[in-house]
């Protein structure tokens, strides 16, 4: 098993996207959706190998259902998702197992075991897919929470850190495997900004560490677009821009603008669509009623 190469410094300075490098993950002309209700429409995605792909977009956009499509938890209605040259959606059961065991998975809000310690959460992947002898596995989880810098946590229970020391938690968790892929789906979700900072550098930090390929299901603009190498966005199930982190702060295009630079209203609009106020008011044009 590869073990975790130390990290000795954080460089927030990366190279142009360049898309020469293999993909680990590929989606082409996905659509997936609830019966008549479309979620994805026609995406073309690449996740190169050894890169942070940021996934952005406003609620309800399809970000996370893309996670799920990528770990073969849904199938979807047209085209394919691969991973590792394998097609996700066309996998045994047993396939897909192996497929996983090459994943990490940092849910929302962590998902700990609330009732097993925090040694015991990160030694969970370890026990279920590994056979190591319990002096290998007692080793291998102080380095993952090392890495994390939470190694003399490993006695405490859930409840008894901060919601951001169980954010890493569920990260050094997402990371015992050393998987190939790891996704995360809103790392930054209630997280102070000293938290949502440490976060981000971990993320980026591990997955050179480990020579993963990492994709950030996010809304949080300036952490995002810190570590990461290219950038989607998706608006009602496709996408509508991307490029760099550089290229995407500099975009004209109008919700790019919006949703970088947070404003109120423009293409996704504040009022929700449907008739006027003076149409529901019975005031006609000179404010008179009707």
């Amino acid at each position: 098993m590869q073990t975790l190469k130390p990290v000795l410094h954080y460089n927030l300075t990366f190279p142009i996207f360049d898309r020469n490098v293999p993909n680990l993950v590929e989606i082409r002309n996905l659509h997936f959706g609830y019966g008549d209700r479309a979620i994805l429409s026609g995406l073309e995605m690449d996740f190169p190998r050894g890169k942070v792909i940021a996934v952005m977009g406003g609620s309800g956009s399809g970000k996370t259902t893309i996670l799920r499509l990528i770990g073969g938890q849904i199938t979807p209605q047209q085209g394919q998702i691969s991973v590792d040259g394998q097609i996700v959606h066309t996998l045994s059961t047993d396939g897909l197992y192996a497929l996983r065991r090459k994943m990490g998975m940092l849910f929302q809000h962590g998902a700990l075991f609330t009732d097993l310690s925090v040694f015991e959460n990160v030694a969970f992947p370890l026990r279920e897919h590994t056979d190591l002898s319990e002096d290998m596995l007692r080793d291998l989880v102080l380095l993952k929470l090392n890495a994390v810098g939470l190694r003399n946590a490993a006695g405490l229970k859930p409840s008894e850190i901060s919601g951001g020391m169980a954010r890493r938690v569920a990260l050094a968790r997402a990371i015992a495997l050393d998987p190939q892929l790891i996704m995360y789906d809103e790392p930054f979700a209630g997280l102070d900004p000293i938290s949502m900072g440490v976060t981000a550098n971990l993320i980026r930090k591990l997955n050179d560490a480990l020579g993963s390929t990492s994709i950030l299901v996010s809304h949080d603009v300036n952490e995002s677009f810190m570590i990461a190498d290219y950038v989607y966005f998706l608006s009602q199930g496709k996408i509508v821009a991307q490029g760099t982190p550089k290229q995407m702060q500099e975009s004209d295009d109008p919700y790019v603008k919006q949703f970088v630079h947070a404003e109120a209203d423009g293409p996704v609009p504040f009022h929700y669509p449907g008739k006027s106020l003076a149409d529901d008011l019975g005031i006609g044009k000179t404010g008179a009623p009707r």
